[in-house]
């Protein structure tokens, strides 16, 4: 299984930060290691869906950690305290989630986000494996991002992606579009995937806002005014006779990002 051989070089890789007896060596073996590609390789294989079989090696990550954490803090180095602690904090929430998603499935991903007492870090974490798993009955929850004003973009945008796993809501796409589009940074980080699901759906609701793109976006001559488009955005028949690939068939295969 490519998540469990992931997993196991990244608590490999950690085992060796926790040798290093000084700042230098420790930096040398996290470059030695293309730590940062392995760990969120490893912890976004983690994420997925069938991940239950993955509970040991989740939970031997964790704990290394959550001991490459205090060994790193000890040190006292400038850039680790910079630049390494906050990355391992961000790993280690990671983990927790995927090990509560492998441990507990989408309950207790569910009650991690909903503990307000949690690390944001850990909640966005398990908000994002919900996202990915997209469990029948979930969309209320990702509804409510979606429809909160100032709600934290990272989880709106994790929302939106799964929004597209569940037909019938393009409505509440277009309305979100419509409320970000005067806020120039939520425009540019949230419009591209709002077209995206709006896409994938291919919903009649969605129909006018295409439209209007395929105009505004040549036409204003603002640039910082122009809607967020792409090819996507354009116009395809949504009437009742049309016949649509299915939502999986569209989505593509990059899946869902981090953003926090």
């Amino acid at each position: 299984m490519e998540a469990l051989r992931a997993l196991y070089r990244l608590a490999g890789a950690l085992e060796q930060l926790l040798g290093a007896p000084d700042a230098a060596r420790f930096e040398e073996a996290w470059e030695a290691a293309s730590l940062d590609r392995l760990a969120w390789e490893a912890l976004g294989l983690a994420r997925r869906a069938d991940a239950e079989g993955l509970e040991p090696a989740l939970h031997q990550v964790d704990r290394r950690l959550l001991a490459v954490l205090e060994r790193c803090r000890a040190l006292p180095d400038p850039h680790l305290v910079t630049f390494r602690v906050p990355e391992l904090e961000r790993w280690q929430h990671a983990a927790a989630a995927a090990l509560v998603g492998a441990r507990w499935g989408v309950a207790g991903l569910r009650t991690v986000i909903a503990d307000t007492a949690a690390p944001f870090g850990r909640r966005y974490f398990a908000f994002l494996a919900l996202a990915e798993r997209h469990p029948d009955g979930a969309w209320p929850l990702f509804e409510r991002y979606l429809v909160t004003p100032g709600a934290h973009h990272a989880f709106v945008a994790a929302a939106v992606e799964a929004a597209r796993y569940y037909p019938g809501h393009s409505d509440v796409l277009v309305r979100l579009f419509d409320r970000i589009r005067r806020d120039q940074l939520l425009r540019r980080f949230l419009a591209p995937k709002i077209l995206e699901s709006l896409y994938v759906l291919s919903e009649a609701s969605s129909l006018p806002l295409f439209e209007e793109l395929l105009v505004t976006g040549h036409t204003d001559p603002d640039v910082d005014r122009r809607a967020q488009s792409s090819p996507s955005a354009m116009p395809r028949p949504c009437d009742a006779h049309s016949t649509m690939p299915s939502a999986a068939s569209r989505t593509r295969e990059t899946g869902l990002c981090r953003w926090w």
